[in-house]
């Protein structure tokens, strides 16, 4: 070959080996580079590092035929980057976009943590997300775990798990395929549990030294593991917030309610195989309209669940938590238990020319003849009380707790810590008071991330700072005691009643409000 045709052939190849090198680079530089990877037990996983915190997102835990118990997911081959939210449950509700939710793809879990292969055994808490065990997900801002894990140095976990008719729709009546149907959304939660138990080391996290917590719905569904022979061992402490409604699933109401379903979808029983395919909003509209039937719309304030929750079978669910204790599987695991002052209650701190007189008035509707009971029981439980607290206070969650608290300490042998959240938001003017759910961004020092519920203010942060402390406490040692922050919190008994009050100026109470909760349980 002459020297003219070799340069004319070394330019038509230049192109090409240009873009083979460049392929090659990237390539390399992917394989070489693995400080964000993860190695799970079915694939390989790359996530995110901002500060001292690596996040993981959206990564698979399971995956579920319709109605059917989940199982492993499919493993994957290549590394699957894992930096963004996967979809949440189906559900219908206004503030959640359709096209983020998925019926196949949302058995996802997300991580946070300070350190990945780092042989570390660190604390790990375990968030599961309120909305009952109707809507919610796992991506909501104010429960990123990226403050609590680099505060406490612990591994935060959130998940995602089969929601309403999906998740506890019981077709056990139409055959075996179908025995476990009426709980596979919380056996979705059991499913990710294991997920934890075989991957979390990797994540710098200790399998052995797990803590399950959430609130309203899914302080319930904390509750609910506590009842699950499959949890059992699979978790060592629970924080239960604002999730003591009681479910009253039995299995006969939850059979009732699934053959009423099925007859609103005029499937016959040899005709079952159909359900799997047929829409989720016509799922929604037989289910809704079986609930309508059999009890009609749920009173609001009612302290009591029905329709698509978990039901007791014996097998998966023993009983209901709340009822008033737990299973006695839990007995060794320390729990800490808690809900807000005026929780659900339509507040009337807005109404500030308020007068007591004007109060008593509106009261004698609900207590008549016990109103001056009422106002005189609630004075010794809050000296400094307003005319708008008397219309303001809790009578659903807190009645509740104290009968729990005061039934599993008598029984448990772990202890029991109390709490009440007294401190009211300043936002909208002061107006919403120590609403349901305004312990979430405080326990996991967010109060950035939900401005709009707690006020970006200085107090705000230093009641954060004492909470989301004693929350990393307890899920290290089972004691959420914070010297020098909060002052000595005593386990919960019946006898003793010990509470940490938290406020601007936290402090112990001991039985204060205990003969108020009784008169606004027997009104």
């Amino acid at each position: 070959m002459n020297r003219h045709k070799l340069i004319i052939k070394l330019r038509l190849l230049l192109p090409c080996l240009i873009i083979l090198s460049i392929a090659v680079g990237c390539n390399t530089k992917q394989k070489a580079d693995k400080s964000l990877n993860v190695t799970t037990t079915f694939g390989e996983i790359m996530g995110a590092k901002k500060d001292s915190v690596f996040a993981f997102k959206g990564i698979p835990y399971a995956k579920a035929e319709r109605f059917m118990p989940p199982q492993d997911p499919d493993s994957w081959n290549d590394v699957l980057e894992c930096t963004d939210f996967g979809p949440v449950a189906k559900q219908k509700v206004a503030w959640i976009d359709d096209s983020d939710t998925d019926e196949k793809r949302l058995f996802s879990v997300n991580v946070w943590t300070n350190g990945i292969n780092d042989g570390k055994k660190r604390s790990v808490m375990f968030w599961l997300h309120g909305g009952g065990f109707h809507v919610g997900g796992s991506n909501d801002p104010m429960t990123y775990g990226k403050a609590l894990a680099e505060k406490g140095d612990v591994v935060v976990v959130s998940v995602n798990h089969r929601l309403n008719i999906l998740g506890f729709l019981d077709l056990s009546a139409y055959g075996e395929k179908y025995a476990q149907s009426a709980n596979v959304g919380m056996l979705d939660v059991v499913k990710a549990l294991e997920w934890v138990k075989n991957n979390i080391e990797n994540f710098g996290g200790n399998p052995s030294d797990v803590t399950i917590f959430g609130e309203s719905g899914g302080g319930g569904k904390v509750g609910t593991l506590m009842c699950m022979p499959a949890a059992k061992g699979l978790f060592h402490k629970a924080i239960i917030q604002s999730g003591t409604l009681i479910n009253v699933m039995t299995q006969e109401k939850s059979k009732e309610l699934g053959s009423k379903v099925v007859k609103n979808l005029k499937l016959s029983s040899d005709q079952m195989h159909k359900i799997d395919s047929i829409p989720y909003e016509d799922l929604v509209e037989a289910g809704n309209a079986a609930i309508a039937e059999i009890s009609g719309p749920r009173k609001p304030g009612s302290p009591t669940m029905f329709g698509f929750a978990p039901s007791v079978d014996g097998a998966v669910l023993l009983q209901q938590p709340f009822s008033p204790g737990f299973s006695d599987i839990s007995k060794n695991i320390p729990l800490m238990i808690g809900t807000t002052l005026n929780e659900l209650i339509r507040t009337a701190y807005s109404e500030k020319d308020l007068t007591v007189a004007k109060a008593k008035e509106r009261l004698k509707e609900i207590y008549d003849e016990k109103t001056d009971d009422f106002v005189r029981l609630y004075a010794e439980a809050y000296p400094q009380y307003t005319a708008q607290d008397l219309l303001s206070i809790d009578t659903v969650f807190r009645p509740n707790t104290i009968k729990t608290a005061d039934e599993w300490s008598s029984v448990s042998n772990a202890p029991i810590y109390a709490y009440l959240l007294a401190w009211k938001s300043p936002v909208e003017n002061a107006s919403k008071g120590s609403f349901h759910g305004l312990d979430i961004p405080l326990a996991f020092h967010n109060v950035d991330l939900r401005k709009d519920w707690t006020g970006n203010t200085e107090e705000a942060w230093h009641l954060s700072e004492k909470m989301s402390s004693a929350w990393l406490n307890f899920a290290k040692t089972g004691n959420p005691n914070v010297k020098q922050q909060l002052p000595e919190w005593e386990a919960y008994t019946k006898e003793n009643g010990v509470t940490m009050y938290f406020d601007n100026e936290s402090k112990i109470v001991t039985h204060h409000d205990r003969k108020l909760m009784q008169l606004i349980s027997k009104p």
